[in-house]
């Protein structure tokens, strides 16, 4: 049976640990046999990496009986390399995007990185390295100068780079295998694979969050690695975090397809070669980004998938089992956070639309007090009588269903990651309805 980790992104919304302690059973009871986690800054490093920490990290493991763990380090580093203390390893000065391969201190940071998080999980197999999307990687100006040598290339670098820290973490534990995303390696041919000595180093995780993923390309890819010498690879397919910078909602049936378009790849694929999926829930973009769906929103397209996995079911098969397992609710389920889905449901579908339509559809506000009538304090008193009360009304609802999220989600989540979420989705139409009755309370008074 192949694996099946569930990714827990922590780099944003990162949940409590008496949360998590309520969800992980729910995930083993769905399908995954592991977790991958991405730590991040929440992770509880200590000495001279302890300024890495944000104010909420987490203070032990997060290991829970019965699931395997797999962490992951972020490369490329963001949330290290935009410390000042760190600034000096950047591969492109400006820009904390990429480490500075030629600098020896760089090697000995992620070395003191991965014997941290190793010091608080024992009887690993795995460790992601990360190393997708490093872009900049051969901008900097030593890596300029060692391309103008002999034969080096931009996909010569960034091998070496993943041999050198692979290297590292067989060194030191020689039984954990490392994991690296798939990008960088796709474009490079097998030739260049081959002789890097990388594939003898550590497992492809090839991963595709699309709903119709090129599932032909993706076997020949597949059998590509396994010629270069790669003994087994990895999948990764999204259950939420994959289909909008800011999307708060998750697209149940955009993910589902994606895990049946990787059980085809799966199929028909070597049986032998596939080590498993990794089951992605993206936070943030990347460190800088803004927040995506959250961990609650997603557990009913993390069950869908979990099951359709499991079960390489069809989408009816998978909802059966998938009602039979926890969300049997005729709405949207009962869940550990299903509260925060239910009111993030209710303002992401009605916040802004019900607050537009009253300022920019009816005509007593936007014929009577527009943005000119509000400027120069002018309002016809019999006016009010015909939007005042329901704007009074329409602020006090939201109020407090805003009021029952923020309640609900400090169960779940720290208070950074709730005044972060009301601030991006909440505040933006609230503080809008809001101007309109305070300009309205000073065109009375005005006239008065």
């Amino acid at each position: 049976m192949w694996r099946r980790l569930v990714h827990l992104d922590l780099k944003g919304a990162a949940p409590r640990v008496q949360y998590l302690e309520q969800v992980l059973p729910l995930f083993r009871a769905l399908g995954a046999t592991g977790l991958l986690l991405e730590y991040e800054d929440t992770f509880p490093y200590t000495g001279p990496l302890e300024l890495l920490q944000a104010p909420h990290a987490y203070r032990r493991t997060l290991l829970s009986p019965g699931v395997a763990a797999v962490p992951q380090l972020p490369f490329p580093l963001q949330f290290v390399l935009k410390h000042r203390e760190f600034a000096h390893l950047r591969e492109v000065k400006a820009l904390p995007n990429a480490l500075n391969p030629h600098k020896e201190e760089s090697l000995a940071l992620v070395k003191a990185m991965i014997d941290q998080v190793m010091a608080l999980h024992e009887d690993l197999q795995w460790f992601h390295i990360g190393c997708d999307e490093v872009y900049y990687l051969g901008e900097g100006e030593e890596s300029k100068q060692w391309l103008q040598q002999q034969n080096n290339t931009p996909e010569k670098l960034c091998l070496s780079h993943i041999k050198a820290v692979a290297t590292c973490l067989a060194w030191s534990y020689p039984m954990v295998t490392p994991i690296v995303w798939d990008d960088m390696l796709r474009g490079m041919s097998e030739e260049t694979l081959a002789e890097s000595g990388v594939p003898q180093l550590v497992q492809p995780m090839i991963w595709d969050y699309a709903a119709d993923i090129d599932v032909i390309g993706k076997v020949q890819l597949v059998e590509k690695y396994r010629r270069c010498g790669f003994s087994k690879v990895w999948f990764a397919s999204a259950f939420k975090g994959a289909t909008g910078v800011n999307q708060s909602l998750t697209l149940i049936g955009h993910h589902l397809r994606n895990q049946l378009e990787w059980l085809q790849v799966a199929s028909r694929s070597p049986a032998d070669v596939l080590e498993g999926i990794a089951l992605t829930g993206w936070q943030r973009y990347d460190h800088f980004s803004v927040l995506c769906e959250l961990l609650p929103v997603g557990i009913p397209s993390l069950a869908v998938c979990l099951q359709a996995l499991k079960n390489g079911a069809s989408p009816c098969v998978v909802s059966s089992e998938t009602n039979r397992s926890s969300l049997d609710s005729p709405s949207l389920g009962t869940f550990p956070g299903s509260s925060v889905l239910t009111l993030v449901t209710q303002i992401s579908f009605h916040l802004k639309s019900s607050v537009d339509e009253l300022l920019e559809r009816n005509r007593y506000v936007t014929g009577w007090f527009s943005p000119y009538h509000r400027k120069r304090k002018i309002i016809h008193p019999i006016v009010l009588h015909h939007f005042q009360p329901d704007a009074v009304s329409l602020f006090s609802k939201w109020n407090a269903v805003v009021q029952d999220l923020q309640a609900a989600m400090e169960q779940v989540f720290h208070r950074c990651a709730i005044e972060e979420w009301i601030e991006e989705n909440v505040h933006p139409s609230l503080q809008k309805l809001q101007q309109v009755l305070d300009d309205l309370e000073e065109a009375i008074r005005a006239q008065n």
